[in-house]
């Protein structure tokens, strides 16, 4: 992707250059010559996201504010970085997230234990500390006012207890992080938009995820932004799709609870297996081979994800 892409509203959105192209976008919400980001990408975002100010002839001192949805590096990695470049803004982080800003090392031997050192490195580079002093805590009902533009905090724990969205009061457009899925272009058919549940390690939650995505339809948006990736309009079509597809994770997590030293494998396999059917089911013309390649990374994080979850979910 060259340059942003505009939604209108005010609304414009950057490739965060993670991965690959079209996996992860940085959102600017432009209002009376100031503006917001949600959610940063990693430090190898701050390029194409300076970039876009520049197209937008923002200026780095005209950022008030970047809210993170959460602090999963691929969304708050390049916060840090960003915090610096932009001298008036303000880190908008829910509660539980707050701290691990201010002290990132915690969240980076998070990930690193996901990734091993060398992958951690190489995705996410040097991850930098946040000024206290500069961080608002994201709690549920917090009414952001970017110059009298409203920008409100809902509290959507499932993917992550320290996930909230956004609901853009001028639009009543959300920016839903991964609380409402993952959606990549590169699976759209004729048909509509393939997505998918994020079951990231280590706070993955179904019943929470489930009340969460029942949350964001009661505020009857008209259209989500998903980090993961760009604007969807077929906001109840999405939501059946990730609340059917949360069980059907669960259900392939609970299949091979008991496979003892082969229950990663056995996870990761039935997960490959489900994304290939769904995808084909929607009339994709991709290859097993293809959409595997596609889905390695999101395949091999979900499948941990179901791992802590059954371990914390022993039945009595």
């Amino acid at each position: 992707m060259n340059g942003t892409i505009n939604y209108g509203n005010g609304i414009h959105a950057v490739d965060a250059c993670y991965l690959r192209s079209h996996v992860s976008e940085v959102y600017l919400i432009e209002t009376g010559g100031r503006v917001a980001l949600v959610d940063t990408g990693t430090n190898h975002s701050q390029t194409q996201v300076l970039g876009a100010l520049q197209q937008m002839v923002v200026s780095p001192e005209q950022v008030d504010y970047v809210l993170l949805t959460h602090i999963h590096l691929d969304h708050a990695g390049g916060a840090g970085a960003l915090m610096r470049a932009f001298p008036n803004a303000k880190l908008v982080v829910h509660p539980r997230g707050a701290r691990h800003m201010i002290d990132p090392s915690r969240l980076v031997a998070g990930s690193i234990a996901v990734y091993g050192l060398e992958e951690e490195r190489r995705l996410y580079g040097d991850v930098l500390p946040v000024d206290p002093a500069r961080i608002v805590e994201a709690v549920d009902g917090l009414r952001i006012d970017l110059a009298g533009r409203g920008l409100h905090v809902l509290d959507t724990p499932g993917h992550a207890l320290h996930h909230v969205c956004y609901r853009d009061e001028n639009t009543d457009h959300l920016f839903t992080g991964d609380a409402l899925g993952i959606c990549y272009p590169d699976f759209d058919t004729t048909v509509g938009p393939f997505v998918f549940p994020g079951t990231t390690p280590t706070q993955f939650d179904p019943a929470a995820m489930h009340a969460s995505i029942d949350l964001l339809l009661s505020q009857r948006p008209a259209a989500i932004y998903l980090t993961h990736f760009g604007q969807l309009t077929q906001v109840e079509r999405a939501a059946t799709q990730v609340h059917r597809l949360i069980d059907a994770f669960v259900d392939v997590a609970e299949r091979f609870r008991g496979a003892g030293k082969d229950r990663h494998t056995a996870i990761s396999t039935g997960l490959a297996d489900l994304l290939i059917a769904e995808v084909h089911a929607l009339g994709s013309p991709l290859t097993r081979e293809q959409i595997l390649s596609l889905l390695a990374h999101d395949i091999e994080i979900n499948a941990q994800g179901l791992e802590v979850w059954l371990d914390r979910s022993q039945p009595a």
